[in-house]
This record gives structure tokens, C-alpha cells and sequence, in this order.
């Protein structure tokens, strides 16, 4: 697995799936469908898309860190 940072090439909004796709070893794709679909049930799905947003780190801030 690797690091849980949002990538900056394949952004669709934040980038937010693309990260967690990465991280899981799934497309990005897939992702997305998975976030739109759980959308559908009730829950704070956007609330932790915002959240997630912010708090991951753009992929060049994360190597910068290291």
C-alpha cells in the first residue's frame, strides 16, 4: 500500500478517490462508482469527502514533507 496522499494527475474534483484508489489497489473508476453509489444511503458521504479533502495532502506537498 502505498501513501494516502491526493494525486495531481487523474483528479476528477479533489482527488479524493483517486487517492483512496491508490491506496486500496483499485481504479479510480471503481472508486468513484463506489462513492456515487453510496451517496444513494443515507450518511455523511459528502461531509467526508470535504473532510478528506482538506486534510490529505496534494501528492508533491506529501513528498516535500518526507
Amino acid at each position: 500500500m502505498t501513501a494516502l496522499a491526493r494525486p495531481t494527475n487523474g483528479r476528477m474534483i479533489g482527488g479524493v478517490c483517486a487517492a483512496l484508489a491508490r491506496r486500496f489497489g483499485t481504479s479510480a473508476t471503481t472508486m468513484r462508482v463506489i462513492f456515487v453509489l453510496s451517496c444513494l444511503l443515507p450518511g455523511p458521504q459528502f461531509l467526508l469527502y470535504i473532510a478528506l479533502w482538506i486534510l490529505l495532502p496534494s501528492e508533491g506537498r506529501a513528498r516535500q514533507a518526507w
